[in-house]
């Protein structure tokens, strides 16, 4: 059993994790900038107001956990790149013993056929540019890391990603889409979750980037 703290619960992905996460008898602490917005939760979860930014809250969540989840998300860029400093921080700060940190990514870092980023090519919409640089830029200050910090970077199809079916299955690669058999590259929400725990119980891609498809 892991004692697992997942920041951003309230929301599609980070509720998913939780939800996975307490399926499988692990610790789990969800937490949100407002608790209220946590709803129901699986029996056994705690419930934290908390800021993935604020030093203060992640450090003393750090001493508690063995994997700090990031599934924050928004439109202003710095918040990735803060969520990261902050987490890398109390991380460092607790020296071997520190948690582990998995982030929940995004998927326009990822390469397409031609191998530019799905971000650079012709045609990525402007009202997704805000959350894809913030993303981007957190998955370049997670690489700057030294090796006293342990992460993964988990980037969902850059498209096709929204709640569905949990199959409890998937397929996985590093820096390209996931395709199946039409060319696209889907996950459901809760596939990314099953995924993720997965990562957590059994690393595989430790100070790296990995992606997931059917």
């Amino acid at each position: 059993m892991s004692r697992i703290v997942v920041f951003g619960a309230a929301g599609k992905a980070g509720s998913r994790v939780v939800a996975e996460a307490a399926s499988r008898g692990h610790e789990v602490t969800a937490v949100a900038r407002d608790a209220a917005r946590l709803g129901q939760l699986p029996d056994g979860v705690r419930a934290v107001s908390g800021d993935v930014t604020d030093p203060g809250t992640v450090a003393r969540l750090a001493e508690e956990a063995d994997a700090l989840v990031l599934t924050v998300g928004g439109p202003e860029a710095v918040l990735y790149t803060d969520a990261v400093a902050t987490a890398a921080a109390a991380v460092r700060d607790l020296g071997p013993k520190g948690p582990r940190i998995l982030h929940m990514g995004g998927g326009a870092s990822l390469l397409n056929q031609d191998g530019m980023r799905i971000f650079d090519a012709p045609g990525f919409p402007e009202e997704f540019k805000p959350y894809a640089i913030g993303q981007i830029q957190a998955l370049d200050a997670y690489l700057a890391l030294g090796d006293d910090v342990t992460w993964t970077y988990l980037s969902p199809p850059p498209v096709h990603f929204a709640p569905g079916e949990r199959t409890g299955r998937y397929r996985t690669d590093l820096d390209r889409p996931v395709t199946g058999d039409d060319g696209q590259a889907r996950i459901s929400y809760e596939d990314y979750a099953v995924a993720l725990v997965d990562e957590i119980e059994n690393p595989r891609y430790l100070n790296r980037r990995f992606t997931v498809g059917y």
